[in-house]
């Protein structure tokens, strides 16, 4: 088998023991989400096997016909420890300290001079995950409007901070020591933005994707997406077998999905662009630029669209409009909304930066608001 398949046969039965273990753990009289969860994982374990039906031969029977079953009980005996160890566990130095950090920040937002009140609440819900002093009606216009998972702390979120240390830390150089320092602390201050924000399942998810793509770099190794996803699975589930009961856990995993096996199929349909002319050439990519928005958004509603309307009883009409207007402008105002913190905290944050930040919250609110009304 290829590296790839290798370890989705040792992550799927995994994360299906643990999710029936930890499932299993709840009352069957809570809700009826467990009889869904419980026949999806039938499903994806049966798709497991179907997707194996190749490596059942004579010379590999007998390692493939005890690899699922044990990495099963395997899943079944994490998700059991975890059941049993949900305590209280002491709060360590770090954690308390990233906690003090994120409550900083927080006061921070408040204290910027935005001239409407509802700015100040979406920003610190971008960047903090502090989602209490979001209007009811604003919430709802996200949540209606399919853009629930700009307000939820995820890969976009810390994908963007990423993005931005890269570039400022590229100035460094490329030398191997400057790269193994760069990737050190990308990765401190990943960590601690995770915890700073809470440490919600999605942003740690968001997380053990950027440790595993620096530690990448730093030995030579292209790992591909499908790759890693199946393994920051398996570390996450291992370190955190409760969180498969995550709805954030489960979204977040899913998008990534849709992603890593959905998205290259979609993407590709789209011709190839006729560069005969430098205006054709022109138009065939910005073309396939909006081609692969909607793909990517496509291949997200496929695999979380499901979930999505088994746990809220909603399904976005209106998903790739959004998208189209929602990430672009979400992809602009978080930099600016963290340019405008960081030079508040220092006192010399000009009001026009604070006034740009503002237009991009006020834009990205309004467009979500008329797209829920339609």
């Amino acid at each position: 088998m290829n590296g790839a398949r290798d370890i989705a046969g040792i992550t799927i039965p995994y994360a299906v023991g643990v999710l029936l273990t930890v499932y299993a753990g709840t009352s069957l009289c809570r809700n009826s989400v467990l009889i869904h969860i419980l026949t999806l994982s039938g499903i994806v374990f049966i798709t497991t096997l179907l997707l194996y039906r190749d490596h059942w031969k004579p010379d590999h029977i007998a390692t493939e016909s005890l690899t699922i079953p044990v990495m099963g009980i395997c899943g079944v005996l994490s998700g059991l420890t975890g059941l049993s160890s949900e305590l209280a566990l002491p709060v360590s130095p770090v954690e308390s300290y990233a906690t003090g950090l994120g409550e900083r920040i927080q006061h921070s937002i408040d204290a910027i001079p935005f001239r409407y009140a509802h700015t100040g609440a979406l920003i610190k819900a971008l960047l903090t995950g502090e989602r209490s002093s979001l209007p009811k009606e604003l919430t709802e216009a996200f949540r209606d409007s399919g853009a629930s998972h700009i307000l939820a702390l995820s890969g976009l979120h810390l994908g963007i901070i990423y993005g931005i240390l890269s570039g400022i830390l590229s100035l460094a150089g490329n030398s191997k020591r400057a790269q193994k320092w760069r990737s050190v602390i990308m990765i401190l201050i990943c960590g601690m933005y995770t915890m700073a924000t809470g440490a919600g399942a999605s942003i740690v998810r968001a997380f053990i994707f950027i440790l595993l793509g620096e530690a990448g770099k730093l030995t030579g190794r292209h790992n591909s997406l499908s790759h890693t996803l199946m393994t920051a699975l398996m570390i996450q589930l291992t370190f955190s077998p409760l969180s498969a009961r995550n709805v954030g856990f489960q979204l977040s995993y899913a998008a990534m999905a849709g992603i890593a096996f959905i998205y290259p199929w979609i993407k590709g349909l789209w011709p190839e662009e006729d560069a005969g002319t430098s205006m054709g050439a022109l138009f065939g990519k910005v073309t396939r630029k909006i081609w692969n928005s909607l793909a990517l958004s496509i291949a997200c509603q496929i695999t979380t669209g499901p979930l999505a309307f088994l746990y809220f009883d909603t399904f976005p009409r209106y998903f790739l409009l959004t998208n189209l207007l929602s990430l672009p402008l979400t992809g602009i105002l978080i930099p600016s909304a963290l340019l405008t913190l960081c030079l508040s905290i220092m006192g010399h944050c000009p009001q026009m930066l604070i006034n740009i930040t503002e237009m991009l919250a006020r834009t990205l609110t309004w467009s979500l608001e008329v797209i829920a009304s339609m």
